[in-house]
């Protein structure tokens, strides 16, 4: 009987939480009726046919209505102990007896929602609201059209443009190629009609859900729009999310899905639609804005979209993103340039379990498992390979270039520094891994840059060095290595750029997010100085760490350059990619006879600058294009600067400060009245500075933090700070200063306590992993004690499982309970959940 009670309570709890009325108040009449008003009688059961005949007069546990007050979800509750789908046939008698299509299972802790209409009950972890089951009952999915519908290379044209096969001038073939560039006409290339046909041969096979891998550069994107179009033409879907991981990609990823389908689908990104987005067919967000403190739980119904579509899959899938990809039903997408092949050579049985590879090479294994290709063959593939032998991707030339501390560095003794203090001379040992972190060389870098300078490919049509990114190490390095090249970028070009030469996009810099956007539209500080037709970024240089590097595209990008050693897989791939696209330069100028000349260059290659080694770590057998050689640099700088720490009182005299004055003063449970205001002094000097609200609004939450520490904390008089802020909120956990920029502008209703926060990890592990009921309670016990108790992390990590005997949170019993499922928990835990919030 407790058991039931518990069940009812959870479950009524979650009705409410999805805007369901058990009772009559003021946002309308009870739309919930209970057992003992829907009443399964002799008449109903007779006419559902002879196969019910035998069935017993009852009740439905819960009938929930719609808007007229009409029947409109089954909703059968079991005893927490119970499976839930053990209710299903007896759901799917009361659901004729009522004449309503929808269904929803549940035990309190683990729930089904079933479409009678569309296959087979999914797991839920939230409730679907009555707003999105209206969005849902006019879903009337037809998989036999999906497959038989033909998709040929004009597809994705004839929504651009209907009538284009009879327009004189496509049909003049002088015109022709002139006529599609004006309107931007997108043709499916033959490979990208096959990944298409490949996901309509998986429907078949009655799968839904597909992964393409695809080479960046290769339109994953135009792929995607006539994905979109097929599912929202054949009736699969009646609206499709499309998840980015970087708020550069969400814009780029709208502009290109509106140029490609605005004729006849409504496409928005969310944040900028957060009232209408209902009235879009598309509708676009980055994974982060909808995830972040969960947010996407409470803003959307499992039932709101039919069709999922995940960009850089790789990376969008990870955690908690993850279970924001697992909270919505219907056909999932995975869209991903990098292969799991790629993580050649790395041995899961023996590296440690914290090696950031194993991590990735687990994270690129979820895609395939999330996608339901656990095989390791995706829906469809098109590699770089196959782009560059079919003229569509072109390869990078290598510029293996090592400076002879950098040689140091990669070498498995590491690079020693003699380190001068008050005991004398000390010898420190450091890997590349250290460079412009524990230690800087001034020299290094300035090689770095004569060196790029003095070998970067040049534009074919100006002669001055082609459009290029160069990744630094961290944001302080970035900010040197662009004053360095716009020093020598005066020198060898004066008058040309007058500190234009290079700029520096990271988070902390205002408008990066944009400056990234011009490059790529070639207008970042205007239009190049060589020639006044010429349509190129005056800007040559881009400078950052992590950013424009996934899903980023700029298709003239000349030269790459790694100043930092890579060492994620993913990383490197996702960067080299950045130089594959094919492009044309052009331009029109008037000759000496007056008329207009069009002078075309191809783009054939591009250079790629490694400092690091990254290429001979990543590909032993790689065939370097180029080698050369560098200017000689000192191997010991004369101030090699270092930012190891320092420990108070070993190079410095340190005079102690005696107490003067100890008074104990209890605080009743109010608090003090300064601590119920700080917080609101604090809210009310950021809401009044225009930089963190411009920066917050535009998404940089790196740079508005970052000016907050900076400008806000530790200033008299309030001495702000992040623990001074958390006393001041009494809640029980660690609150991030992202989280209060949440709350202060608008986007959270409050700070969620620790346990509500540690429900919604379980929620999200059980959407991921789908444990069957007989384990969901024991694994939350688990799940919440081993993140709050370092205890019972500390034996299950050394397997002193003994020790349990005498721990009263979780006990031997429940561990023996627990089987396999203790392993992928603790593996959940490490991977995914920040462990400081809890704390």
């Amino acid at each position: 009987m407790r058991k039931e009670a518990s069940a009812r309570i959870k479950i009524n709890k979650l009705l409410e939480g999805a805007g369901w009325r058990l009772i009559d108040g003021p946002d309308g009449k009870a739309n919930v009726l209970l057992e003992d008003k829907v009443k399964i009688t002799e008449h109903a059961l007779d006419d559902m046919g002879e196969d019910f005949q035998k069935t017993k007069r009852g009740f439905v546990d819960f009938l929930l209505l719609d808007e007229k007050g009409f029947p409109f979800i089954v909703l059968e509750a079991k005893s927490e102990d119970k499976e839930p789908l053990d209710a299903k046939e007896q759901a799917r008698k009361y659901t004729k007896s009522q004449n309503v299509r929808f269904v929803i299972l549940s035990n309190g802790n683990l729930h089904y929602f079933w479409d009678l209409e569309s296959g087979n009950p999914h797991i839920v972890t939230s409730f679907p609201t009555c707003e999105s089951i209206k969005h849902r009952r006019e879903y009337k999915p037809n998989p036999e059209r999906l497959i038989n519908e033909e998709v040929k290379s004009d597809y994705v044209v004839l929504t651009q443009k209907p009538d284009y096969a009879s327009d004189p001038r496509f049909l003049d073939p002088d015109c022709k190629n002139d006529f599609i560039k004006e309107n931007n006409l997108k043709f499916l290339r033959e490979y990208q009609v096959k990944a298409v046909k490949a996901l309509q041969d998986s429907v078949k096979e009655g799968n839904d859900r597909f992964l393409f891998e695809m080479a960046t550069g290769t339109g994953k994107t135009l792929v995607a729009a006539a994905v979109i179009k097929l599912f929202l033409r054949t009736g699969n879907a009646k609206r499709v999310l499309f998840l980015v991981d970087r708020i550069e990609l969400e814009d780029q990823a709208w502009k290109n899905l509106v140029r490609y389908l605005k004729n006849d689908y409504s496409v928005k990104i969310y944040k900028e639609n957060r009232d209408e987005w209902k009235g879009a067919e598309v509708v676009v967000s980055t994974v982060q804005s909808l995830s972040f403190n969960n947010k996407y739980r409470t803003l959307f119904s499992p039932t709101d979209f039919d069709l999922v579509i995940s960009d850089e899959a790789h990376r969008s899938i990870g955690g908690n993103s993850r279970a924001l990809f697992e909270f919505f039903l219907g056909y999932k997408l995975g869209l991903t340039a990098t292969p799991k092949d790629y993580l050649k050579n790395v041995d899961p049985d023996k590296i440690a379990d914290r090696d950031p590879r194993q991590l990735e090479r687990r994270q690129l294994l979820d895609t395939y498992i999330t996608f339901g290709c656990k095989s390791g063959n995706p829906t469809y593939r098109y590699s770089l390979i196959n782009g560059v032998r079919e003229g569509f991707l072109v390869n990078p030339v290598v510029v293996d270039a090592r400076t002879e501390i950098t040689t140091k560095l990669l070498s498995e003794l590491g690079y020693a520094i003699a380190i001068e203090t008050e005991e004398g001379s000390e010898e420190w040992m450091f890997s590349q891994k250290d460079f412009e972190k524990k230690f800087t060389s001034q020299e290094t870098n300035a090689v770095f840059c004569r060196t790029f300078m003095d070998h970067a490919e040049k534009d074919p049509l100006t002669g001055e060095i082609g459009k290029s990114i160069v990744y630094c190490v961290s944001q302080k390095h970035a900010s040197k290595i662009t004053q360095m090249l716009n020093v020598l970028a005066e020198k060898m070009f004066p008058g040309h750029y007058k500190s234009d030469y290079a700029i520096q996009v990271t988070s902390n810099i205002t408008d990066s997010q944009q400056f990234a956007v011009n490059f790529a539209n070639n207008n970042l500080s205007g239009h190049t100085t060589f020639s006044p037709d010429y349509s190129s970024s005056k800007t040559r240089v881009c400078v950052t760490v992590g950013m424009m590097t996934t899903g980023y595209d700029c298709e003239d990008i000349l030269n790459l350059c790694f100043m930092r050693p890579i060492f994620s897989p993913t990383d490197f791939i996702q960067i080299k990619g950045r130089g594959t696209r094919k492009y044309t330069f052009a331009l029109k100028r008037k000759n000496e006879s007056n008329e207009t000349e069009e002078i075309r260059a191809e783009k054939d290659k591009y250079k790629l600058f490694d400092f690091f080694a990254n290429c001979e770590y990543f590909e032993e057998k790689f065939n370097y294009d180029e080698q050369l050689k560098l200017p000689r640099v000192f191997s010991q700088p004369k101030k090699p600067g270092t930012t190891l720490p320092i420990q108070l009182g070993k190079y410095t005299n340190y005079n102690p400060d005696p107490l003067k004055r100890l008074r104990e003063t209890p605080v009743g449970l109010e608090g003090m009245k300064i601590d119920r205001k700080f917080f609101e002094r604090f809210e009310k000097q950021v809401k009044a500075d225009r930089f963190i609200k411009t920066s917050f609004e535009k998404g940089n939450l790196k740079a508005a933090e970052d000016y907050i520490t900076d400008k806000l904390f530790e200033k008299p008089e309030d001495y702000f700070n992040l623990e001074k802020l958390r006393t001041a909120l009494k809640v029980d956990r660690r609150v991030s200063l992202k989280e209060m920029l949440m709350k202060i502008f608008g986007q959270i209703p409050y700070f969620k306590s620790k346990e509500e926060l540690l429900t919604e990890e379980l929620d999200k592990f059980i959407s991921i992993y789908h444990p069957d009921n007989e384990h969901v309670v024991v694994i939350g016990n688990f799940m919440k004690t081993y993140i709050t108790d370092q205890e019972v992390r500390d034996i299950i990590e050394k397997k002193e499982y003994t020790r349990l005997a005498t721990n009263p949170k979780f006990s031997m019993v429940e561990l023996k309970e627990l089987g396999p499922w203790r392993d992928k928990v603790t593996e959940y835990v490490k991977d995914y959940v920040p462990m400081n919030t809890f704390t």
